[in-house]
């Protein structure tokens, strides 16, 4: 995919994935990017580049969405990265599940729902989901996260069979630990959000449907491939 005179919406462009997606969208050569964010004021100084336009979007919220969609019609490529993670197991807290799947599923269904019409117009486009290494396994100390994100791994792939007819390409992101504000205070091993925006363009050039963008999740699906039952044993542990 030639990504000169592209115009991208990135979600949660305030975020470290975020910002650094809008980083190296830029360094590509895209036309235009909307950096979507769900309050203003919150987009880091960078994104001086007369290319980027602010836009605020709370995608939890549809009528928000949908005023987005129809201020941003020329969009050809929407990046679905906005999300949250409550770190919480399966029993702990029915409501940060709630909370979870209301962003990190129904709010991105509700950006591509919103969004199909205007790629459809420009020609098809591409959709881009950012979801995670923990859709295809479970770890139970962040169990509602990891459903939340099975789910949306599924949307994805119902999009993308829904979508073909319109020429429309969708694209799975599934990174495991980054470094940003929602890995903090972890002690692991964490991908620079520079890296993982980096693969993510590069994904996007190369015509992938899935991007690995760091070594955990590329060993990860290794390891699925090669084992399923085994990955979810040692995920289990944590």
């Amino acid at each position: 995919m030639e990504l000169r005179d592209q115009v991208v919406l990135v979600t949660g462009a305030n975020g470290g994935i975020g910002s650094a997606l809008v980083s190296a969208f830029l360094t590509a050569g895209v036309k235009k990017i909307y950096a979507a964010t769900k309050k203003t004021g919150t987009l880091p100084g960078l994104f001086s580049d007369q290319r980027v336009t602010p836009v605020v979007i709370d995608i939890a919220n549809p009528s928000s969405v949908n005023t987005a969609a129809q201020a941003c019609p020329d969009v050809t490529i929407l990046v679905n990265n906005a999300g949250i993670n409550l770190g919480s197991s399966l029993l702990d807290a029915p409501i940060s599940a709630r909370m979870e799947f209301d962003v990190n599923v129904f709010g991105t269904l509700s950006m591509c729902t919103a969004f199909a019409p205007v790629l459809k117009a420009n020609s098809g486009g591409c959709i881009v989901n950012v979801i995670s290494i923990l859709a295809m396994v479970s770890m139970p100390s962040n169990g509602t996260y990891c459903a939340s994100k099975a789910a949306l791994h599924s949307i994805t792939q119902g999009m993308r069979g829904t979508l073909a007819g319109q020429g429309t390409r969708v694209v799975g992101i599934y990174p495991g630990p980054v470094a940003t504000r929602l890995t903090e205070g972890l002690e692991i091993p964490k991908a620079a959000p520079t890296k993982v925006a980096e693969e993510v363009v590069a994904g996007l050039m190369d015509d992938c449907d899935e991007v690995y963008p760091d070594d955990m999740s590329k060993n990860v699906s290794q390891g699925l491939a090669a084992n399923a039952k085994a990955v979810e044993q040692q995920f289990a542990a944590f």
